[in-house]
């Protein structure tokens, strides 16, 4: 999900660089075959933020709707980063559809679009954006280094007083501030233990967060005979959950009932996970979503009845979280090996930034070792920076999930 107040940061490129990039890109060297054809694309935006290009891609493809949402990519060039939408068509026809484009977008506070010649640049894919979503962001990182013994100790035995003291480190630094709330959740399905709950029975704003919700109260009216799961839905599934697609998520809704139908549907099937649920609007336009909540518990009961395939379609659910995507648990995390599987949801607004999901982590012994990480930030105010915002608040969430790795994997001797 994207606030409008994160196009913020990206606007100061401005259309001006935008042309700039494009025409450097259109007099650099191109593959033979797209100099043979002669082809072009079209160009949303460039940014040295991987973050923000991928946010607002969401937001394009809220505006331009499925049919162009496939064919959007976000793509590398040097340390830039930018949206393409990839045509490969004539020049005249991609002067068209950036103008079409430009119309919509610009209808809702985005940037023009622009025609670019066709190019082999690197897309972004899944394995690719979790290196090259590694910023440094200034947050203070734990140094282990210069830990005791005991502290040491005291980090694989009592997570939860470890992240309590990390937390307030950042808020005696100004890094997490005054009118800011954080919720964390762990449970480790090996143990069966619970090992972190900080402002877990809280109520938070959900963001894109609702949107597992969502996917399991439309499967819910599938399990009914009410409604059917086939290649639409299935695509705007994708949609909601893969890209965060605001506009396939409201379809989603719609076709449900709408937001009161979600919530009774949910609290009737799953009475006991969803205590502290408010499913009251679609998400508006712009993504400023503020009034749909809920709590970490909710979020932890869910996974966990996920994970034991106690809802409905759960398997389904699981795909589509460990489909290719952004998350905060483990890109950036530099601790947890890259064999680790992650199913997730990000969620992020001007005032929220999210990440609710299950990681597993794979020992020596081949075995598994489930465990469930919940981060969410809150902001009593909207964020004046929001890329800034959501980037450092991400990287607390990232170092947290770190935190949490090292505990899991010294509890169980994993490596």
């Amino acid at each position: 999900m994207f606030s409008h107040e994160g196009c913020n940061t990206l606007r100061a490129i401005g259309r001006p660089f935008l042309a700039i990039v494009v025409a450097l890109l259109g007099l650099a060297a191109m593959s033979p075959a797209a100099a043979a054809a002669n082809r072009y694309d079209v160009s949303y935006i460039w940014s040295r933020s991987l973050a923000g290009v991928q946010d607002y891609r969401d937001r394009v493809a809220e505006v331009l709707g499925p049919g162009v949402t496939n064919s959007l990519k976000v793509v590398a060039k040097g340390d830039l980063y930018g949206l393409v939408y990839v045509r490969h068509g004539d020049r005249a026809g991609a002067k068209r559809v950036a103008k079409v484009h430009t119309r919509l977008l610009q209808s809702q506070g985005l940037e023009a679009a622009m025609p670019m010649r066709s190019r082999d640049l690197e897309v972004i894919d899944n394995g690719d954006a979790r290196k090259a979503s590694s910023h440094s962001v200034s947050v203070p990182q734990l140094s282990r280094n210069k830990m005791t013994k005991t502290e040491r100790n005291r980090e694989i035995l009592d997570l939860e007083a470890v992240v309590e003291d990390y937390i307030n480190r950042l808020r005696r630094d100004g890094k997490i501030k005054a009118d800011e709330r954080t919720a964390w959740s762990v449970y480790d399905f090996t143990s069966g233990e619970k090992l972190v709950s900080i402002n877990e029975d809280e109520q938070f704003e959900a963001a894109s967060m609702v949107k597992l919700f969502i996917a399991a109260a439309f499967f819910c009216k599938v399990e009914k005979g009410e409604l059917i799961y086939g290649n639409k839905s299935r695509r705007y599934m994708e949609l909601a959950i893969q890209h965060s697609n605001n506009a396939a998520t409201n379809w989603l809704i719609r076709n449900i009932g709408g937001p009161n139908a979600v919530e009774r549907i949910l609290k009737r099937r799953y009475p006991g996970i969803f205590q502290d649920t408010r499913i009251v609007e679609y998400i508006p336009r712009g993504g400023r979503t503020y009034r749909n909540k809920a709590s970490p518990h909710d979020y932890s009961r869910f996974l966990y009845a996920l994970w034991k395939e106690d809802i409905f379609r759960a398997r389904e659910i699981k795909r589509l979280m460990a489909l290719p995507g952004p998350d905060r648990i483990f890109t950036g995390v530099a601790s947890i090996p890259v064999n680790t599987r992650v199913y997730n949801k990000t969620g992020s607004t001007a005032r929220i930034c999210g990440d609710v999901g299950i990681l597993t982590v794979k020992g020596p012994d081949g075995k598994r070792y489930p465990y469930t990480m919940i981060g969410i930030i809150e902001k009593e105010k909207r964020a004046r920076d929001y890329t800034t915002w959501i980037r450092s608040r991400g990287a607390v969430i990232r170092n947290v999930s770190g935190i949490i790795y090292r505990g899991i994997v010294k509890r169980f001797d994993a490596y």
